[in-house]
Parts: C-alpha cells; sequence; structure tokens
C-alpha cells in the first residue's frame, strides 16, 4: 500500500506522545494560525483564479471562520483539556472519579470539493487541539488550492505528526485500506456509505458531514423584501456551494407569487442586470460538478436566470417553478446557484413534505409567528436548524454542527470539535485505605453483606414519593 509507511511514520511519532503535551498542540495551532495569515493574499489569489470567488466570500468563509475557530480553541484549550470530575456514590466518596479527553491516535480528514478550504481546516483545528496525528485527504479540487493545503500548509507544521495527501478518488480507497483511529469526511451520502465499509473493516469510528436536500418554509406572514434578500444571499453564496444552502422553498401559491419579483429584484441587486460580469458571482468549481447542475435545469420551468456557459463554468442565479416532488433536483442536494420553489396550502402540509423525505443538514424557517417557527422546530428533524436566516448558525462556534440520518452522523465546530477527535475515557482512582468496607463485597456472601453493599451502592430517583 502506498501509503502504508506515512501512516506507520504518523502512528510512531503518536505513540511517543508526541502531539499529547498542550504546549505542542498549541504551538502548532499558532503554526496553522500563521498560514492563515501569511498566505491570506494567496488563498484569497487561489480562489479567485480557480472559481472567481468574490474576495467577501472568500474572506468571510475561508479566512475569517478559520481564524475564530482556531482562536476560539486556543482561548479555550486548556478548560477543554482538563479531566471532568463526576458524581460518586457512597461507596467511592473517597476516590476519585472523572473523565479523561485522549486523542484517538492517527485521523484522517477527507475534504470536500465545494468547500476547500474551511472544512478541511475547521476539522482540523479541532484534530490538532484533542493531541491527534493526521492526514488531511484534499477531493478533486482545483489546482491552485490543492497546491496550497499539499505543498504550503504542511511546511508550517510537524511533518512527523501531519501530512497531507493529494490524491484521486483511486487514491482514496488505497488510503482507507490502511487502519485508522477515527476517519472524518465531507461529501455525498454514496461516497459516505464507502466510507463507513473500509471503517467497518477496522472497526474505526466516523464522522460523516454528509449533504442535505435542506427545505425553506416561508410562511404568508413574511416581510418579503428580508426573506427575498437573505434567502438569495444563502443560495447564490459561493455560487450555491454550500451544502447548507437553502434547497427549495415551500410556500403557499400567494406568497410565489411575491418571492418571484422580490428574488428578481433582489438577485438584480446583488449582481446587476447581468450576473456573469458581476465581480460579486463565484463559478461552479469543476467541470463534472458544472455538467451535473446543468441537467438539473431540466427540472420545472425557469422563472428568473437558466443562463449557462460551459467554458466559464458560469450558472446563473437561477429560480426554477412548477417543480415536482419526483424531479431528479430535489433527490439530491443542489450544490449550485438553482433555486426551486414549491407550493403547500400552509405549514401543516410544508411538514408533512420535508418528513416524507430523509432528514436533511438544515431547515429553514422565516414566519413573523414564534408559533409557527416553534412547530416546524417541533415537529421536524434536522442537524441544524435557522429561523428567519440561511447560513448564520454556521458562524457560530458555540452551536454543534452535523448531520443526522442522510445528512450525517456526529458533530463539529468550537468544543464539539475538540469532543469529536476525543476519546471520553472514564477514570475511577480508588484508595486502599478502609478495606474492612471494601471487604464486604468479597464471598462469602449473606444476607447482611447484600443489604449493606446495595444499600451504599443504589441511586435513588430524586423526588420519589410513595402515597400511603
Amino acid at each position: 500500500n502506498p501509503y502504508a509507511g506515512l501512516v506507520s511514520h504518523l502512528r510512531t511519532s503518536w505513540l511517543a506522545g508526541k502531539t499529547r503535551p498542550m504546549e505542542f498542540r498549541v504551538a502548532q495551532l499558532e503554526a496553522l494560525g500563521r498560514f492563515l495569515d501569511e498566505k491570506k493574499e494567496d488563498i484569497l489569489e487561489a480562489l479567485a483564479l480557480d472559481m472567481r470567488e468574490p474576495s467577501f466570500e472568500a474572506e468571510y468563509c475561508s479566512i475569517l471562520l478559520c481564524k475564530n475557530e482556531l482562536n476560539n480553541t486556543l482561548n479555550k484549550l486548556d478548560s477543554w483539556m482538563k479531566d471532568e470530575h463526576v458524581e460518586r456514590n457512597v461507596v467511592t466518596q473517597l476516590d476519585a472519579a472523572f473523565i479523561r479527553k485522549e486523542p484517538y491516535g492517527v485521523v484522517l480528514i477527507i475534504a470536500p470539493w465545494h468547500c476547500p478550504i474551511c472544512a478541511p481546516i475547521v476539522a482540523f483545528i479541532g484534530a490538532i487541539a484533542a493531541g491527534n496525528c493526521v492526514i488531511i485527504q484534499p477531493a478533486e479540487i482545483p489546482k491552485s488550492i490543492k497546491a496550497l493545503l499539499a505543498e504550503v500548509l504542511p511546511s508550517y507544521l510537524d511533518k512527523d505528526c501531519y501530512a497531507v495527501v493529494s490524491t484521486g478518488e483511486e487514491g482514496t480507497t488505497k488510503l482507507l485500506e490502511n487502519k485508522f483511529d477515527y476517519i472524518f469526511y465531507t461529501g455525498t451520502p454514496a461516497m459516505g456509505r464507502i466510507i463507513m465499509t473500509a471503517a467497518a473493516n477496522h472497526l474505526t469510528p466516523v464522522m460523516l458531514q454528509l449533504e442535505g436536500t435542506n427545505p425553506c418554509y416561508v410562511a404568508d406572514n413574511c416581510d418579503v423584501h428580508i426573506v427575498t434578500r437573505r434567502v438569495a444571499w444563502g443560495r447564490f453564496f459561493h455560487a450555491g456551494q454550500t451544502c447548507v444552502a437553502p434547497n427549495y422553498i415551500l410556500c403557499s401559491v400567494g406568497m410565489r407569487e411575491k418571492l418571484l419579483p422580490a428574488l428578481r429584484e433582489a438577485i438584480a441587486e446583488f449582481y446587476g442586470p447581468d450576473p456573469k460580469e458581476s465581480p460579486n458571482f463565484a463559478r461552479i468549481t469543476g467541470d463534472e460538478q458544472f455538467q451535473q447542475l446543468q441537467e438539473m435545469l431540466g427540472s420545472g420551468n425557469v422563472a428568473i436566470g437558466g443562463q449557462t456557459d460551459e467554458q466559464e463554468r458560469y450558472i446563473a442565479p437561477t429560480v426554477l417553478v412548477d417543480v415536482q416532488p419526483s424531479d431528479p433536483i430535489l433527490q439530491e442536494s443542489i450544490l449550485g446557484p438553482i433555486l426551486p420553489i414549491l407550493t403547500v396550502t400552509g405549514v401543516d402540509e410544508a411538514i408533512g413534505f420535508i418528513n416524507a423525505r430523509e432528514r436533511p443538514l438544515v431547515v429553514y424557517v422565516f414566519s413573523c409567528d414564534k408559533k409557527v417557527l416553534n412547530q416546524v422546530l417541533e415537529q421536524t428533524s434536522s442537524g441544524a436548524f435557522c429561523g428567519n436566516d440561511t447560513l448564520m448558525h454556521m458562524t457560530l462556534t458555540s452551536l454543534p454542527f452535523g448531520g443526522i440520518g442522510e445528512s450525517g452522523m456526529g458533530r463539529y465546530h468550537g468544543q464539539f470539535s475538540f469532543d469529536t477527535f476525543s476519546h471520553q475515557r472514564g477514570c475511577l482512582q480508588r484508595t486502599t485505605a478502609l478495606e474492612a468496607i471494601t471487604a464486604l463485597r468479597y464471598p462469602p456472601y449473606n444476607a447482611q453483606k447484600t443489604a449493606l453493599v446495595c444499600g451504599a451502592s443504589e441511586l435513588k430517583r430524586q423526588g420519589d414519593c410513595i402515597l400511603l
């Protein structure tokens, strides 16, 4: 196996305890921070060169969010690493019972094509903070960004503990043949199943951050101007190539007639009369992804946009109507600037539509009525929930981010990243004093011993009472 030597080398470093001291973790995190600072312009230039990423979007997503994660981790790592002391029963009152957060060992992070900087770096921060050795395997991403990750990033880090492997799908298969102690994957459900199958061979735990068909219900009592600007920003940010973008709108027929002109106005406000000429609108990352999106345009009817340019990998901000629930565009995540609108009679039908499908990565709701927001929150299931906005839940390091069901498993961001990459080791350190009391549990048994030991060890329900 071409990667066996690399995995073995990193495992040797981990077994030697090199990554365990907090000082080492902090030093490596600070080095990662220097990479983001010193190579900021190179990152922005690479994103602009490969996909014409607007500088605002690139800096916000690929620099600011990463730096926030990094600084939050550096600020709190000391407290995260401390043993967590837990309650004891009567028998163990003189003992120490605690949870120790230990690194898993050698971790594999497989990054997505649609979020080539932020997704792997945020996961990497958690893996370093937890004390692991790490291999990052970028997906098939454009060459300029791949060069930064594969050639420049490793020069900032300890090469005995961290590596970037640039390889195609066949190389990923070979990489997965090796034994890892944890695998973090971001991508499609189909590939997620392949990852889990490979992980099962070594009983390796995984986190799967998968794509989701994220619904967005818009109630009739909304401010249409606010809704359309927030939805358009969330759907067309990074040319729609985010796994948390709203995938489709559910609304009444009357609301749809209000949304369409307002969406057209918002798109013109954001990107001008011709979005193709706008410096604020990105391009599709790869040719294969462009072809898939172009096929999706065959669903329903184009109400806004629809223009494409294969040479530039350009797809205009597009809104579709008359889309059927069985159309291909609603069967998978739309990683592009296409927004279908479907009509429902009200919130109950919208909830039924959402629940009839696989659980999404995010559920979005717009309503001026908190009862409607809470109804959708309580009666649906998803990785995350966001009311009256899009994407913004991703900016909080205090919230966990992850999927459920078809949209994935596990969670990360902030302390949740540290916990994801840490083994929670339950520990009990007993005293050797009072052996006479401890001896009550030893054979030979009798009724008196049983009563004493069980009485001392019993955990009773609080507030329990008996009516006489």
